[in-house]
């Protein structure tokens, strides 16, 4: 559905946020803006994978004074849960569109723990105002995986189906009426645009850009975040290369995003 191309975000520019979990952000160019709000996590305990009532509480004190309404940066995609506390913020209805090469749809292993491969059933089961969600570029196979009790709450916009930008226009006519939330991992991309220490997908930076564009004329967005950095390894030239790609991916990202605001 059209909603005259405008992000919320835009009119109300608010500031990037940082959520530091792992240091990872210390060595990449584009967060060295002193504009941009730091939320050192590193000291959090109970958040890696999984998050524990004193990890869940501890982040959304921690982000309780920034808005939803704007662009987050939340580190590893060991931290994807991080977006059900951002959207849980959200005081009005919304669809989640979801970039990401896993569904995240796993029943929990542990009962009342949150996790990277659940926190997508976990908004569906909670959160009200989230109306529906979206997941574009999971895996065909993962996809199979996903309860069919969702029903019409859950759509998928499958990796097969990335490279069709005009079926985007079809498939948001029928499915989508509320203002977006996006969440972007970058493991949706493939490894010569992004690295990190899940499996990844298929797509170039500049064809997921292609495909945000239209989101972004079509939809109205109220806010973004980005996950999917690498873990440290033990090889020191190793792990340079693959924070400097991942920092070009995420400034691409960033000036990607900030392109929208200005208009």
């Amino acid at each position: 559905m059209n909603h005259q191309s405008q992000a919320v975000f835009s009119r109300n520019s608010r500031p990037v946020v940082v959520m530091n979990f792992t240091g990872v952000y210390n060595y990449e160019s584009f967060a060295r803006n002193c504009q941009f709000v730091w939320l050192d996590c590193q000291h959090l305990n109970g958040t890696e994978c999984y998050c524990d009532e004193e990890g869940a509480s501890a982040l959304q004190r921690m982000i309780a004074d920034y808005s939803p309404q704007g662009i987050h940066f939340i580190d590893s995609g060991n931290y994807h849960y991080v977006t059900k506390f951002w959207t849980d913020k959200l005081a009005t209805p919304f669809a989640l569109l979801v970039f990401d090469h896993h569904p995240d749809m796993q029943p929990p292993l542990f009962e009342h723990i949150l996790s990277c491969g659940s926190w997508v059933k976990d908004v569906l089961d909670t959160n009200a105002n989230c109306k529906k969600v979206i997941i574009a570029g999971a895996s065909d196979r993962l996809l199979q995986e996903v309860p069919k009790e969702y029903g019409d709450r859950i759509h998928f916009y499958s990796e097969s189906s990335l490279d069709q930008e005009a079926g985007w226009k079809a498939f948001a006519s029928e499915h989508v009426s509320e203002p977006v939330y996006i969440s972007i991992d970058k493991d949706v991309l493939d490894p010569s645009s992004a690295i990190t220490n899940w499996d990844q997908g298929s797509l170039t930076l500049s064809e997921l850009e292609q495909l945000l564009a239209v989101v972004f004329r079509q939809e109205r967005v109220i806010g973004i975040d980005i996950c999917g950095e690498c873990s440290s390894t033990l090889n020191l030239f190793e792990e340079m290369r693959e924070t400097e790609i991942d920092n070009r991916a995420n400034g691409e990202l960033l000036r990607f995003f900030r392109s929208f605001e200005k208009r």
